[in-house]
C-alpha cells in the first residue's frame, strides 16, 4: 500500500529523505551530505535562515528523528494493513453514530447499532471519545428513556463503556445521565437496574460526582431498595454503588437516613461480603453507629464474617467492631462473650497487614487499653 513520508523528513536542501539528519547552530535539521557540500562550497550561514555559522560548523545528529524516519519508512505490510483497518474502523463508527442519532431510524437499525457501538466501545478508547465527541449522548439517552427493555439495557451498557474514559464521567452526568439511571433502579428489568448500578459505580470515581449522585432525589434510596429486593447480581452492584458514593464522607449520613444499615447488616448475613465493607465506612459517621448499636444479632453477623469470611469481610468486621466498642461498654461485653479476643490473637499471623492492624487494636480495646481506630 502506498503512502506518503511527511514534508519534515525531507532535507531542505536536496528534498530528499534525510539519511542521517544533523541540527546546526540554527537549530534547522539538514541531511548531513548536503550541509556538509554547503559548507565545504564555503558557506557560512544558514540556508533557510540566513544566519552566520561559525568558521567550523558544528553538525549534531539528531537521533530522534532519524528514528522516525527509520521507523515510518519501515512499515510493516502487517502494519499498513493496521493502518488501513483503522480507517475503516472509523468510517464504520461514524456511520453507527449516524444511524443511532437520526431520527428516521428503524427501531431495528438503531437496536443494531446500539449493539455494535457496545462491542466497539468496550476495547476501543479512540470509539469511546469519538461517540461523546460526536454529540451522539443525547441519542443515547433518548433510547435509556424509549420503555423498550432491550433498547434500554443496550444505552445503558453504551454508557457504561463511555464512562470508561475519565474524561467522559462528569460530561455523562452533566448530560442527565443520573436522572434516567435512578429511574432505571425503580422500574427497570433486572439486568437494566444491574447495568444501572454498576454505571453510578463508574460514574461516582470522579470525586464531584460523588456530591452530585448522592444528593439527586431518589439516588440513594432506590440502590438500597434495590439491596432489599433485587436478585443477588442486582444487590451486589447497588453495594458496589454505594460503597463508592460513601467515600465522600457527606453520604454517609445519607445512606444511613434511608434506612440502610438494617438491609445492609441483612445482606452481610446472607454472605455479601461487600455489604460489610459499606457498613465499614458508614461506621465512621454518628448516626451510622448509632443505628448499627440498635440493630438485634449485629455482632454475631461480623463474628460469623470473622470466622468465615474474605479478608476484606475480617478486615472492615474488626474496624467495625472496635468503633463500637470505643462508643459502648455494653457491645464491649458483648463481643467478649462472642470469643473475639480470641478470634484476634488467631490473626496475629495472617497475611494481610490491615487485618493484624485492625486485630490488634481491637484487643487493646477489648481489654481497656484503647489505640486509634
Amino acid at each position: 500500500m502506498a503512502f506518503e513520508l511527511p514534508n519534515d523528513f525531507r532535507c531542505p536542501i536536496s528534498l530528499e529523505i534525510m539519511s542521517d539528519p544533523v541540527i546546526i547552530q540554527s537549530g534547522h535539521t539538514f541531511d548531513r551530505v548536503s550541509i556538509q557540500k554547503w559548507i565545504d562550497s564555503g558557506n557560512r550561514t544558514c540556508p533557510i535562515t540566513k544566519l552566520p555559522l561559525s568558521e567550523t560548523p558544528s553538525l549534531i545528529p539528531n537521533h530522534a528523528l532519524r528514528s522516525l524516519i527509520s521507523n515510518f519508512a519501515h512499515v510493516s505490510p502487517k502494519q499498513q494493513h493496521h493502518s488501513h483497518s483503522q480507517s475503516q474502523s472509523q468510517s464504520q463508527t461514524h456511520s453507527l453514530i449516524s444511524t443511532l442519532v437520526s431520527r428516521s431510524s428503524s427501531h431495528e437499525s438503531r437496536l443494531e447499532s446500539l449493539t455494535r457501538l457496545v462491542r466497539l466501545t468496550k476495547r476501543d478508547s479512540s470509539v469511546r471519545r469519538k461517540v461523546t465527541e460526536s454529540g451522539a449522548v443525547r441519542a443515547v439517552l433518548d433510547c435509556v428513556d424509549s420503555g423498550d427493555r432491550v433498547l434500554q439495557e443496550k444505552s445503558l451498557s453504551l454508557l457504561l463503556n463511555l464512562s470508561l474514559e475519565d474524561d467522559n464521567k462528569v460530561g455523562l452526568v452533566a448530560d442527565g445521565v443520573v436522572r434516567r439511571v435512578v429511574a432505571v433502579l425503580r422500574v427497570g428489568s433486572p439486568d437494566c437496574k444491574a447495568v444501572a448500578a454498576t454505571l453510578l459505580t463508574s460514574l461516582a470515581v470522579v470525586e464531584v460526582n460523588k456530591a452530585t449522585i448522592g444528593s439527586y432525589p431518589d439516588a440513594i434510596s432506590a440502590l438500597v431498595s434495590l439491596l432489599r429486593h433485587g436478585n443477588d447480581r442486582e444487590r451486589k452492584e447497588s453495594a458496589t454503588a454505594l460503597y463508592a458514593l460513601c467515600s465522600f464522607p457527606d453520604n454517609r449520613k445519607r445512606v444511613v437516613d434511608c434506612g440502610s444499615v438494617g438491609i445492609l447488616v441483612e445482606a452481610a448475613d446472607s454472605g455479601l461480603e461487600r455489604a460489610v465493607e459499606v457498613l465499614g465506612l458508614l461506621v465512621k459517621c454518628r448516626g451510622g453507629r448509632e443505628e448499627m448499636s440498635r440493630v438485634s444479632g449485629f455482632v454475631e453477623v461480623l463474628v460469623n464474617v470473622l470466622r468465615n469470611g474474605g479478608l476484606k469481610g475480617i478486615q472492615y468486621s474488626l474496624f467495625i467492631l472496635n468503633c463500637l466498642c470505643c462508643c459502648s461498654r455494653e457491645i464491649v461485653d458483648e463481643v467478649k462473650r462472642e470469643g473475639v479476643v480470641e478470634i484476634c490473637f488467631g490473626l496475629e499471623d495472617n497475611e494481610s497487614e490491615k487485618v493484624r492492624r485492625n486485630a490488634t487494636n481491637l484487643v487493646h480495646t477489648l481489654l481497656g487499653n484503647p489505640m486509634e481506630a
